[in-house]
């Protein structure tokens, strides 16, 4: 996390949305990721989605892990309330806060290594139940806080920033949540903003487990030729005295292509990531025949982006578990104790 806030002083000619906000009103404290890092395009893209929503920034609670994607909360939404867990726990805190309070807009942001690996587990128990959230990987592939090793979702074949070659299958996240149940799966890339911020906005709106990949390029370990999932990186060091990483300055890699469309984005090292935006005939009404539409584009050796799946009739947790309409952390002794005559009911109701 940083400290260095930004300042608070606003042009006075700003825009503000429909409940008085500029977009400077969703910011966060400044970055210290790396110049270019794809994830601070992602923290834009929320910053430009809860604008355009018009959402008041204490009425979202955003969560995360352990890891560079998990840092980002502190970057957006600097008004909400936020909490960091540890390293893959994000998604059963977040689910203990949305059953204490379910009038808050929820919003969990995580990485591969976070969510693919230790939270594995945890990611699938939030998709199956139907946690209401809007949940983001920022996917880079590598475990960028621990020097490039591979994660979860390296795919095989693909070659470290020391030339190992990874001979592990990947985890495809995306197609887990429409397995286990999610019921609004949707991938993207960080450098298409104009894709990416209507997908955020739907997932805040949507009404049960929401999920988005972001394929989220790192700038520093995965950045090499056999890397199927960044671009190059420099590194200098001064051998005598200490270890230095030198990051260089980088602009960041943006993309616009319309619906149906395939492109290639060439990275900083010469090679390409080829990308397919779901046609406007798409339909995302079928769990099933999203994934195999996903793998079709997969063996030609296209990433599809865009809104997979979604089921507008989608329920939640709460609706599953009946639970009170009164969010829990605003009860008080007279409805938490009602007595012992609708205890012994309870009871009875047990047998």
């Amino acid at each position: 996390m940083t400290y260095i806030t930004k300042p608070r002083l606003h042009h006075p000619t700003l825009q503000t949305n429909k409940v008085g906000y500029t977009r400077r009103d969703y910011e966060g404290r400044v970055s210290t990721l790396c110049a270019g890092c794809g994830h601070d395009s992602i923290s834009a893209a929320i910053i430009q989605a809860c604008w355009e929503l018009n959402i008041e920034p204490h009425r979202v609670a955003k969560l995360s892990g352990i890891g560079c994607s998990s840092k980002t909360p502190d970057y957006f939404l600097g008004a909400s309330h936020g909490f960091n867990t540890v390293h893959g726990r994000m998604p059963s805190v977040l689910t203990g806060a949305n059953l204490a309070n379910r009038d808050l807009l929820y919003l969990g942001v995580s990485g591969d290594g976070d969510s693919a690996s230790i939270g594995l587990g945890q990611f699938a128990n939030a998709m199956r139940r139907g946690v209401k959230m809007a949940y983001i990987v920022e996917n880079n592939g590598v475990y960028g806080l621990t020097k490039g090793q591979f994660s979860a979702t390296a795919d095989r074949g693909s070659k470290s920033k020391k030339g190992v070659t990874n001979t592990d299958s990947p985890i495809d996240l995306v197609g887990l949540a429409l397995q286990l149940g999610a019921t609004y799966v949707a991938r993207a890339f960080s450098g298409d903003k104009e894709q990416l911020v209507p997908l955020i906005k739907g997932a805040i709106g949507h009404g049960g487990a929401a999920f988005i990949d972001v394929i989220s390029p790192c700038v520093a370990f995965n950045n090499h030729n056999g890397s199927t999932k960044s671009y190059d990186y420099v590194r200098q060091h001064n051998e005598s005295v200490s270890r230095i990483d030198f990051m260089p300055q980088r602009s960041e890699i943006t993309a616009e292509y319309a619906s149906g469309d395939v492109i290639e984005v060439e990275q900083h090292d010469g090679t390409f990531l080829r990308l397919r935006k779901v046609d406007t005939s798409y339909d995302p009404s079928k769990r099933y025949e999203a994934l195999s539409y996903m793998n079709d584009h997969h063996e030609r050796g296209e990433i599809v982006t865009g809104l997979l799946y979604l089921d507008p009739l989608a329920l939640d947790l709460h609706a599953s578990l009946n639970t009170s309409h009164l969010p829990l952390n605003s009860m008080q002794e007279k409805e938490l104790c009602p007595g012992t005559k609708v205890l012994s009911k309870i009871n009875e109701s047990l047998r």
